[in-house]
């Protein structure tokens, strides 16, 4: 475990799927803590694919790949590359093991930087091989909810932009349908409800906003910014978390059987290429 330090403020990594595990200013803790009986992660990597595979496989060329939901890079080991008191750089390179689940060559580096009572998350994909490579990338952060006191019905969200009211429905599997809900924005907010989560996630596709905030009712707030175009909500209805993830990519159409490349939401990288993508989760909490 990598420990972090800034001020009051304090972060914890694995190595294991370079998670971070703990995130706290001062005496509050911000980061859901793991039950096995309610959901076993706190805040995981999402790569080399986001969301559902349809049967849990994809296809590249004329092979067939078991890469099912988020990839596999959380449940790898990274290597420390620099590490001090207010930042660290893990990375994952291909291996043997990864190229039986996706035939690329790549590097994935994960870079936090905490800083007074905030803390910033960059994934770089590096393209190692010799041809194009399609991926996706996200975090997959989960807070408490609540994390300020108060019933979680008095918490809400605001987008930094207004956000299109009707979500895609999630189909069996996990993929994305044509059909779509509607969901109860007031313009840019949204007034939470674990019932809003009955239905599985609430996925912004091509979200308009880059920033929201997660709003506490008596004034403190997590404040995230982030370069991914999509927003996903997510929680086990009333287990005290609420994951505001983002994401590259996407699940798979429910209609969709092609090759990865062609898959909706895939970034492709020629050779030594790379892609960025960063988020920042900040904590306000202003003197009443």
């Amino acid at each position: 475990m990598i420990h972090l330090v800034s001020g009051a403020t304090r972060a914890a990594i694995a190595l294991h799927g370079a998670e971070l595990k703990d995130w706290r200013v001062g005496e509050t803790p911000l980061l859901w803590a793991p039950d096995p009986e309610v959901w076993n992660e706190t805040a995981p990597l999402l790569f080399p694919v986001v969301g559902w595979t349809k049967d849990r496989r994809v296809r590249v060329g004329e092979k067939i790949y078991p890469l099912g939901l988020h990839g596999f890079a959380r449940h790898f080991p990274f290597r420390a590359l620099a590490r001090g008191e207010d930042y660290a750089r893990l990375v994952l390179t291909s291996d043997v093991a990864t190229r039986a689940l996706y035939p690329f060559d790549f590097r994935l580096t994960a870079d936090y930087h905490l800083s007074a009572a905030a803390i910033f998350v960059a994934l770089t994909v590096e393209n190692c091989g010799p041809g194009p490579m399609p991926y996706a990338c996200g975090l997959h952060p989960g807070f408490r909810w609540p994390f300020a006191g108060g019933r979680p019905k008095d918490y809400s969200l605001r987008f930094s932009s207004a956000e299109d009211p009707f979500v895609p429905v999630i189909a069996r599997g996990g993929l994305i349908s044509q059909a779509r809900r509607p969901i109860p924005f007031e313009g840019a907010a949204l007034r939470l409800d674990p019932q809003l989560f009955e239905k599985d996630a609430l996925c912004l596709i091509g979200a308009r906003s880059r920033s929201v905030r997660f709003e506490a009712p008596n004034g403190p707030a997590i404040v995230i910014e982030s370069s991914f175009p999509h927003f996903a909500l997510w929680c086990r209805p009333g287990r005290g978390f609420l994951c505001i993830e983002e994401w590259t990519g996407y699940s798979d159409p429910e209609d969709f059987a092609g090759d990865l490349f062609d898959k909706p939401s895939m970034l492709v990288l020629p050779p030594g290429a790379s892609g960025r993508h960063w988020a920042r989760f900040a904590y306000e909490n202003p003197p009443h």
